[in-house]
């Protein structure tokens, strides 16, 4: 790979042919370590991929910096997203992926990018998890979009979250319902986080897929 990401990998341990792929985008303030642990259950079917995002962040790393709540700096958010964007294409052709079953994991920041990357990147991604995000406004006006009617889209958000509001989590899912996406939409009694609960939605989520 030639990305300028840092990340872990793991690969199936049942490999028969092109494999589906997680990837997956941490929190402010957080790494690459942080995710995996969510998707556990997919390491002998998945490709898994956990990438650390290029901005230090203490105590960890974050993807893009911000100017406010719900306000990604432009610049930065423009330029990290064609970098991911390139990483799963490389990702594609070096590991042999099954380019039709891609599906991008993300919280907090990576839950924006995540969303960000189901509607914009191309091939289509399957399905996008977006954990405690937003959309940002200038993605939604700014950006050209493509189809995602056929992607499955699963939302969730606490209801007590601080850091980002829960009417953000609200406001994703009717916006990508608006576009035709399959949406599965979940709140948790929690904070800026992810519950057991709110992991086994998630889990059962990616079987469905």
């Amino acid at each position: 790979m030639q990305s300028p990401f840092t990340f872990t990998h793991s690969a199936p341990t049942k490999e028969t042919g092109k494999q589906p792929a997680l990837f997956l985008l941490h929190g402010m303030g957080s790494h690459e370590g942080d995710l995996p642990q969510l998707v556990q259950d997919f390491t002998e079917s998945h490709h898994i991929f956990s990438l650390r995002g290029p901005v230090v962040q203490a105590p960890g790393y974050a993807f893009f910096t911000i100017e406010e709540e719900g306000k990604p700096e432009r610049q930065v958010f423009d330029k990290v997203l064609v970098y991911i964007q390139s990483f799963i294409r490389e990702a594609i052709q070096e590991y042999n992926l099954d380019s039709e079953r891609l599906i991008v994991i993300g919280f907090s920041q990576g839950a924006v990018l995540a969303q960000a990357l189901g509607l914009t990147l191309i091939p289509s991604l399957q399905g996008v998890v977006a954990l405690s995000g937003y959309v940002p406004e200038f993605v939604k006006n700014e950006y050209a979009k493509q189809s995602v009617e056929n992607q499955h889209v699963f939302i969730s958000h606490g209801d007590y979250d601080y850091v980002i509001s829960p009417q953000s989590g609200v406001e994703s899912k009717e916006y990508f319902e608006s576009l035709g996406a399959n949406v599965t939409f979940n709140t948790y009694p929690d904070g800026h986080g992810v519950t057991p609960e709110n992991q086994r939605d998630l889990t059962a989520f990616l079987h469905s897929l």
